[in-house]
């Protein structure tokens, strides 16, 4: 029983050993290759994007599927287009997320939804 134990235990000290050394390898690759490992200027200006594409890869599915199937007059979706053309022709900081909510808000509780 205390081989099964201390197996465990091993197991798990060198999983998180492997985790922990990755970790300092891969980011400490670019401080060690200082200017000789810069990226190609294509990939500096694509990776300039991926932050907005993992937001909207956890936002649009839920904006986009009403219990695990698209529907058109879904209220998030709604809101959502709202927000987007509110922020793209007013660029107030507020005024998308207020209008946003206020869609949603009448949709769900005005309109039962």
């Amino acid at each position: 029983m205390t081989e099964g134990v201390m197996s465990e235990g091993l197991w798990l000290w060198l999983t998180l050993l492997a985790i922990g050394s990755t970790t300092i390898l891969t980011r400490g690759s670019f401080i060690l290759a200082g200017e000789k490992g810069r990226l190609p200027p294509a990939l500096q200006r694509a990776l300039r994007y991926a932050p907005a594409a993992a937001l909207s890869a956890l936002v649009m599915p839920d904006l986009l599927l009403d219990g695990g199937s698209f529907d058109p007059f879904n209220p998030k979706l709604a809101a959502g287009i709202v927000v987007v053309v509110v922020a793209v022709r007013w660029r107030n900081p507020w005024l998308p997320f207020i209008l946003g909510m206020a869609v949603l808000l009448l949709m769900r509780k005005g309109l039962g939804w």
